[in-house]
């Protein structure tokens, strides 16, 4: 499964979750912030164990008006281990999606 975001929203949720603020230069910088924001307990339910084999990381350039006007972007592709049920699944990243939007 792939969710897109906007780097402005990892700076900030960096940010919220650990008193931070980031430089989001590359993918590199990404994966690491995305790997923080998920070992917060704060996205998971008490009961839950999903297990992740990774997240992998893309970067993009989204252009709203023109090439100047134009926002950083990382597809994050979910990639879970074996077994995790499909709801299971959905209901962790729309929780993080979640979390995104209030930051």
């Amino acid at each position: 499964m792939k969710i897109k975001v906007e780097s402005e929203k990892i700076i900030k949720a960096v940010e919220k979750l650990a008193g931070i603020q980031l430089v989001l230069e590359n993918v590199d910088d990404a994966k690491e912030a995305i790997r923080l924001i998920l070992s917060k307990p704060e996205l998971y339910k008490e009961d839950e164990q999903v297990k992740f084999k990774e997240v992998d990381v893309t970067a993009f350039q989204e252009y709203k008006t023109s090439a100047v006007d134009y926002k950083m972007v990382f597809l994050l592709e979910f990639m879970f281990e074996e077994g995790v049920p499909q709801d299971s699944r959905v209901s962790l990243i729309k929780r993080f999606q979640g979390f995104f939007e209030k930051v």
